[in-house]
């Protein structure tokens, strides 16, 4: 069996530096430089590589997210690496419109029904949504507490109030709980 190969290229954003993960092809992780489970789906070394199409494709989005234009996801070839439940939760969070929130116990509910259960684990789902590879693009920074509460974001609580006051979401509804489970 042949071995993966997987490169690495950087993103500087007004939020800081952004670590980009690709087989080659598809867009395996961003994440942010000291984010909480950094690159913890990727098992081999990673080859810096700044020539891959998909990065150049990635740094463009990137680029016309951070000056308010909202790219459609649609646009990159996303390959998340991630267990059944993980990836039906980050198809959901694809589908938060750009500049609103969605909560956990409603992507609980929406998987449950799906799964003809009564009930699914909000704390799962935050789990799973904690883990999102792909931060950003995939808008993990969307999901709320049921109650306004900004929690659980792996790249920590003051980029997660950056990235959603960037898109126009009202802030006034939301606070930070005093234990938070993001950095």
């Amino acid at each position: 069996m042949k071995n993966k190969m997987y490169y690495k290229t950087n993103y500087i954003s007004p939020l800081g530096n952004y670590t980009l993960v690709s087989d080659g092809i598809s867009l395996l992780g961003v994440w942010q430089e000291g984010q909480k489970y950094f690159a913890d789906n990727i098992h081999c070394d990673l080859i810096e590589n700044d020539n891959l199409d998909i990065f150049h494709d990635t740094k463009k989005w990137l680029d016309l997210y951070f000056s308010g234009k909202k790219p459609d996801i649609s646009l990159l070839s996303l390959a998340p690496e991630g267990n059944e439940f993980r990836q039906k939760v980050w198809q959901i969070l694809c589908k938060i419109p750009y500049g609103e929130v969605t909560t956990y116990g409603r992507i609980a509910d929406i998987i449950a029904k799906e799964r003809g259960q009564k009930r699914m684990s909000a704390q799962a789902v935050g789990g799973a949504v904690g883990h999102n590879p792909i931060s950003i693009i995939i808008p993990c920074h969307r999901v709320v507490g049921v109650n306004g509460s900004l929690t659980g974001y792996a790249g920590g609580i003051n980029t997660k109030i950056r990235l959603l006051k960037h898109e126009g979401v009202d802030m006034s509804k939301f606070y930070i709980p005093a234990k938070s489970t993001a950095m």
